[in-house]
């Protein structure tokens, strides 16, 4: 099982809070013949979320990716303010990045050993005695039905193998904010509709609340609430199904 916390969101008795971002842009230094350039990525971003599954649609370079990693400091604003139940990512980043588990699109960019139990086990070690890793690291694989990949090489796996043990790692953490960066790009119809098992059960019995950007707008009928972002702007903010219309017209308008 996945360990250290009460269904509910939090510990025993916490109550549930609210992610919000007030005014929020960020941008980067761009070198040119002439000098740097400021190039925005993310311009007056104005959220206050609440949900159990918030999903973020857009296309390549829309700024979805650099929106999710606000979420746990992996990028600062340079203006506005972000907060995570309360915590400033700037100035709370150690308890910010323990309540919140990223997952990449790549999971290369999260697998360091050599095994999955492995990596699950060096996951662990500042949760879980030593003793009893190998049987936590265990029932994390088990829960997501992958137990048998356990002594594999990371090496050897699929894609969207790799993709679901870097989601048991981040979940064998306990986080109380789940963040996935288009989690199904790797997957294959199985395991995308396992991935949509796991998270419909994080929600429901752990109380996990689950944002994540997909190009996959089935898979984004799954979240509560969808948010669109064209040229690093939220541009439409309403369900699932309202959300990826607008985003299909959004479409077709630019290429015509």
């Amino acid at each position: 099982m996945i360990v250290g916390r009460q269904p509910g969101g939090g510990a025993a008795g916490e109550r549930a809070q609210e992610i919000s971002f007030s005014e929020v842009c960020v941008g980067a230094l761009d070198d040119t013949p002439t000098g740097d350039v400021y190039r925005p990525i993310l311009t007056d971003v104005n959220l206050t979320m609440t949900e159990s599954m918030t999903t973020i649609i857009g296309a390549n370079g829309s700024g979805k990716s650099t929106l999710l990693q606000l979420f746990n400091g992996l990028v600062t604003a340079d203006s506005g303010r972000v907060l995570i139940d309360g915590l400033d990512p700037l100035e709370q980043g150690k308890q910010v990045r323990s309540r919140v588990g990223f997952v990449f699109t790549d999971p290369a960019a999260q697998l360091v050993m050599p095994t999955p139990l492995e990596d699950i086990e060096l996951s662990l070690r500042k949760r879980v005695p030593k003793s009893q890793r190998r049987d936590t690291a265990l029932s994390v694989l088990d829960e997501l039905g992958i137990a048998d990949l356990a002594d594999r090489s990371v090496y050897e796996l699929s894609g969207g193998q790799r993709q679901l043990v870097a989601l048991a790692a981040v979940l064998a953490v306990d986080p109380q904010i789940l963040v996935l960066d288009e989690p199904t790009t790797l997957l294959d119809l199985r395991n995308k509709e396992k991935l949509r098992t796991v998270l419909a059960d994080l929600v429901a019995r752990r109380g996990v609340r689950v944002i994540f950007s997909t190009h996959d707008l089935d898979f984004a009928g799954l979240a509560d609430r969808a948010l669109v972002v064209d040229s690093g702007r939220v541009v439409h903010d309403a369900n699932p199904a309202e959300a990826t219309r607008a985003y299909r017209e959004l479409i077709m308008s630019d290429s015509t």
